[in-house]
């Protein structure tokens, strides 16, 4: 088995379609479907079933793919190792970030790691707290600020960057705009605004709704914190959002209500990274900045 076998096994997987993967390797789709065929042979066991309009993984590839990607990051980190060790610190760092995530300015902090690196190509992806975790965990990230929300898979370490509380926002004629404090009781009729369902906001929101023992309604979902801002500001819904989210230019004039006694909720955010032994150069050297900047 070879690591160019595994890399277009996962470059296929992904694109579930021969020709995309092939283009995206910049080979031959013959070239491609050969080493396939030979890493099949290897294991014993066809990895893509294979139609004429679709390619997608068997069991046997399922289970390969997780690995794969972890043994191609593996690898990855281990020749950026002997180049950190040269002095040198090159090859790719991935992050994953949510949505105005606190504790980080995220493209300040990767301004500065590219002024320190600069023969290290940067990539970012940004998505829901549960999907970068995941994306971590898996060797495709090699870090991701994220929400904890306290399910982080166990090939995955966090470190904590701040704790803020999570309020109810409203329009300022909401009958609960002028509430010392609300309680979850009160919010069971509500029409809620809310993100989708791996963001943390979401997250932290429905796990406090079940510990609660009360249902609500989230009737409209949106994928970015200025459409959830402009949809409270319509009075279309209330929505349940971190502290630092009612400091933003579109949050003025909205009013904030503190969640009621013991139904307080905390909002954590974090670094999420592989353990230790399998943290690349340069998400080390990242991290190195982050805790400069925050010290």
């Amino acid at each position: 088995m070879e690591l160019r076998h595994l890399e277009y096994f996962v470059a296929v997987a992904e694109e579930c379609h021969f020709t995309r993967a092939a283009q995206r390797l910049m080979v031959s789709q013959s070239g491609l479907s050969a080493a396939v065929r030979e890493l099949e042979r290897d294991l014993g066991t066809a990895l893509f079933a294979r139609t004429t309009r679709s390619v997608g993984l068997t069991d046997a590839g399922r289970a390969l793919l997780a690995e794969a990607r972890r043994t191609l990051a593996a690898a990855r980190a281990a020749k950026d190792a002997v180049a950190a060790v040269q002095g040198l610190l090159r090859g790719t760092l991935t992050v994953g970030t949510e949505q105005c995530i606190a504790g980080v300015h995220v493209p300040g902090l990767l301004a500065r790691f590219h002024q320190r690196h600069s023969q290290v190509e940067i990539r970012l992806r940004q998505a829901g707290s549960a999907q970068i975790v995941e994306e971590v965990g898996s060797g495709r990230l090699d870090l991701a600020f994220a929400i904890d929300c306290g399910d982080t898979p166990r090939t995955v370490r966090t470190l904590p960057l701040t704790d803020e509380p999570m309020l109810l926002l409203c329009h300022p004629d909401h009958r609960l705009a002028g509430a010392g404090e609300v309680s979850w009781d009160e919010l069971r009729d509500e029409p809620f605004i809310d993100f989708h369902s791996d963001w943390g906001p979401r997250r932290v929101g429905d796990a406090a709704f079940a510990a609660a023992g009360i249902g609500r309604q989230v009737l409209l979902e949106v994928n970015d914190v200025h459409s959830l801002l402009d949809l409270v500001r319509e009075s279309l819904g209330v929505a349940l959002v971190p502290q630092h989210f009612t400091c933003k230019p579109e949050a003025a004039g909205l009013r904030a209500v503190p969640l009621a006694g013991a139904g307080r909720l905390t909002y954590s955010s974090v670094t999420a990274l592989p353990h230790e032994e399998s943290t690349s150069p340069a998400a080390r050297g990242l991290l190195g900045l982050l805790r400069t900047s925050t010290s």
